[in-house]
């Protein structure tokens, strides 16, 4: 059995404190600590990180909240961090291209319809936008009683 063990990843994912701090890189003393035990967990324990959906969208937002971040700076700061190797998104490259979009629907709104698709879902909404993107559609309401 450890032998088996020892051929299976074991795969986390980080909560915001980690992602706010290795995106803000603050604070500094912190920051090393945090990447030096982060790199700890690949390299000698082979841990495969992950951040979801939920994680990202709640980072995105305290970068803008508590740092003062602009929305372009915090997508461009999180797509760093998620392509750097270190941690990746649980809901695969399409975060990626999320973070790298500007136009039509918000970072949320992706972020959203990426987690249930990578749940075997299609979402719902009466947001156009939004159901421009693969795997959303409007919900159909049909006529309005009177």
């Amino acid at each position: 059995m450890s032998s088996v063990r020892k051929l299976m990843t074991r795969r986390c994912g980080i909560d915001t404190s980690i992602l706010v701090r290795l995106t803000t890189g603050e604070p500094a003393r912190d920051f090393d600590r945090t990447v030096a035990a982060l790199t700890r967990l690949v390299e000698a324990e082979h841990v495969a990180l992950f951040a979801s959906p939920m994680v990202i969208g709640e980072a995105y937002i305290a970068l803008q909240h508590h740092y003062g971040v602009s929305k372009p700076d915090a997508k461009a700061a999180l797509r760093s961090v998620l392509s750097s190797g270190l941690v990746a998104p649980s809901a695969g490259e399409e975060v990626l291209e999320a973070l790298s979009s500007r136009h039509g629907c918000g970072l949320l709104d992706r972020l959203i319809v990426l987690q249930y698709a990578a749940d075997g879902l299609e979402t719902l909404t009466l947001d156009r936008k939004m159901a421009a993107l693969p795997k959303a559609a409007r919900l159909s309401l049909g006529p309005a009683k009177r």
